[in-house]
């Protein structure tokens, strides 16, 4: 059964840290782009950040540029997103997805509609 799954979401103060973690199964990720989004309440969901498969080429938001950083562990089959200096503003349900597709700016967008696997989301919360 092919699934993503993510995980360290949580409740956090502004200026925090979290890293959150999508693992794969059922199929191997590092042959695809792996994308996080996140969407907020009552927000159209937004594209955070993008990984390609082989080259490992990175893409942000600029919301979100220098500080979340996305990795990816192939031999765990995992992508991660280190999010430093978290502010409210990035309180949001945060999804992982998949695609062959290789342009990550593209990818981002509100206008690509190709993603073949998605997650089901881990809450972060920045609060004081």
């Amino acid at each position: 059964q092919v699934q993503l799954v993510e995980s360290g979401g949580g409740l956090v103060q502004p200026g925090d840290s979290l890293r959150l973690s999508c693992a794969a199964s059922g199929f191997t990720s590092h042959y695809y782009t792996i994308a996080w989004f996140r969407q907020a309440p009552g927000k159209e969901r937004e594209g955070v950040s993008c990984i390609t498969n082989s080259e490992g080429m990175t893409d942000y938001a600029d919301s979100v540029k220098g500080r979340f950083t996305i990795s990816r562990d192939n031999a765990k089959n995992t992508v991660y997103l280190q999010m430093n200096s978290l502010k409210p503003e990035d309180t949001a349900v945060y999804y992982c997805a998949a695609t062959f597709f290789t342009q990550c700016n593209y990818v981002l967008t509100a206008e690509y509609d190709g993603m073949d696997y998605w997650g089901k989301g881990t809450l972060v919360t920045v609060s004081s």
